[in-house]
């Protein structure tokens, strides 16, 4: 019988609400958070199409915190692979909750500037332009994903772009998929948290 533990892993596709927000620690470690959208579609009893977007809130560290930083900005679409935490902090006296995603591995996946994505276990792999290719090192697994840009790249696995490929032995998601509208995604819900790191 095999025993795997216990697993906490997230993959989200989704884009941004919001620039991302870049701090540093007191020690001068790079924080990096920012807010996705994904949207959830179904049609209810009478067939008539539902949809509900949720909100998820996305802290990186370190070098990967500089890479999103630096590449992300509103509306920009990303994939990312991380892990769920739960955490609470004192504000004004009182303890306040939150939950948010850690990620380990982002890759983006518009042409806003190419395809390149990062890893905090590894280090910037992707390319720019439309050569694009994401690189996740290290973290969950020790594999990024691949893909991204339009002559995409890899990451475990191999894979391309715009054709679907790459990413944990070529089944997962591909770079530069397009609904060929710009969805709306409604605004987040303000970041009132103001988390001290």
């Amino acid at each position: 019988m095999l025993d795997i533990g216990s697993v906490n892993k997230v993959i989200l596709v989704g884009n941004l609400g919001a620039d991302p927000d870049q701090r540093s620690t007191q020690s001068g470690r790079a924080v990096t958070s920012f807010r996705i959208a994904t949207n959830e579609r179904w049609n209810d009893s009478n067939g008539n199409p539902q949809d509900r977007t949720q909100w998820h809130r996305i802290v990186t560290w370190g070098r990967l915190a500089e890479l999103c930083g630096q590449h992300l900005r509103k509306g920009r679409r990303v994939y990312l692979e991380g892990r769920i935490q739960n955490r609470s902090y004192e504000k004004d006296g009182q303890t306040r909750y939150t939950t948010e995603i850690v990620a380990a591995n982002v890759v983006f996946l518009d042409n806003r500037g190419g395809g390149e994505g990062g890893g905090e276990g590894g280090g910037y792999g992707g390319g720019s332009g439309n050569q694009g290719g994401g690189y996740g090192g290290g973290g969950y697994g020790g594999g990024g994903y691949g893909g991204g840009g339009n002559q995409g790249g890899g990451g475990y696995g191999g894979g391309s772009g715009n054709q679907g490929g790459g990413g944990y032995g070529g089944g997962g998601y591909g770079g530069n998929q397009s609904s060929g509208g710009q969805s709306d995604y409604g605004t987040p819900p303000p970041d009132d948290d103001d988390i001290p790191f």
